[in-house]
């Protein structure tokens, strides 16, 4: 594991880089008093986690941020200050974590071990690229480039919504008010439910691909690590995909406003 430090105060960064020998991955650890000297070494060597002082005297540490992730998307980067009124700004930045100074050695192993878990989640993604789902615009589904074609409209609406919670479980009857906004979820409407979640299996099936979709005691959700996905790779901070949003998030469905909105705002 590589982990490099930024910050302008020596004697923080020299304590910084310290308590990161002392991790138990034993990682190797280079610490930066430049932003630009920070740039370049991952530049030529890479890094798995920065964790930078987000008041540098040169520049913003946030804005350092943005350009280690835009040279790799994967890097966990870990905000160090001593001023919580940047916590926002932070986590807009889709940061792996935040940590007020002065720190101590249980809450950085506490940042590291979450970062690294991040960036496992992140390398297991790339390896399954059989599956593209874009959400800007319109909701489509691709299978090794293919557009998968689902025979209920409400099928592909409910796998949509299962994107939208990006991994979280949904119970059936949660997933039904979705769909049907104005209707009641009784015994009629239940089977009706059933009959659409099992065509939407059928469909993924029919594909390869029912591996992205999780059954469990009446919840369902979608396997984030199984497919790509535009909605993930912005609030990822990939600086491609978020430059190429246009402001239209799963055009089709009402449902998809609250998401759209917060898009917008991040």
């Amino acid at each position: 594991m590589k982990i490099i430090c930024v910050d302008d105060e020596k004697l923080i960064l020299d304590l910084t880089m310290a308590m990161c020998r002392e991790l138990p991955q034993k990682p190797q650890v280079n610490g930066f008093q430049n932003a630009q000297d920070a740039l370049e070494r991952v530049k030529q060597y890479g890094t798995d986690i920065a964790i930078l002082d987000i008041s540098l005297s040169e520049t913003n540490g946030l804005k350092l941020a943005a350009k280690i992730k835009e040279i790799d998307k994967n890097i966990a980067i870990i905000f160090l200050t001593g001023y919580s009124a940047y916590a926002v700004d932070a986590f807009a930045l889709h940061a792996s974590g935040y940590l007020m100074k002065p720190i101590s050695q249980e809450r950085l192993e506490a940042e590291i071990n979450y970062a690294m878990q991040m960036i496992r989640a992140y390398r297991n993604q790339s390896v399954n690229s059989k599956v593209f789902i874009r959400t800007f615009g319109n909701f489509d589904v691709f299978a090794d480039k293919e557009a998968v074609r689902f025979s209920r409209s409400k099928s592909k609406e409910l796998l949509a919504y299962l994107v939208d919670k990006r991994g979280s479980s949904v119970s059936r009857a949660d997933a039904f008010s979705a769909l049907w906004e104005n209707r009641q979820y009784d015994r009629s409407m239940q089977k009706q439910f059933d009959v659409i979640l099992r065509s939407l299996r059928a469909t993924l099936e029919q594909y390869g691909i029912n591996d992205i979709l999780e059954i469990s005691r009446g919840n369902i959700r979608i396997v984030p690590e199984k497919f790509d996905c535009d909605l993930y790779r912005f609030y990822d901070g990939d600086a491609a995909t978020v430059n190429s949003y246009r402001g239209q998030y799963m055009s089709d469905y009402s449902w998809a406003n609250f998401t759209e909105a917060n898009m917008t705002w991040n």
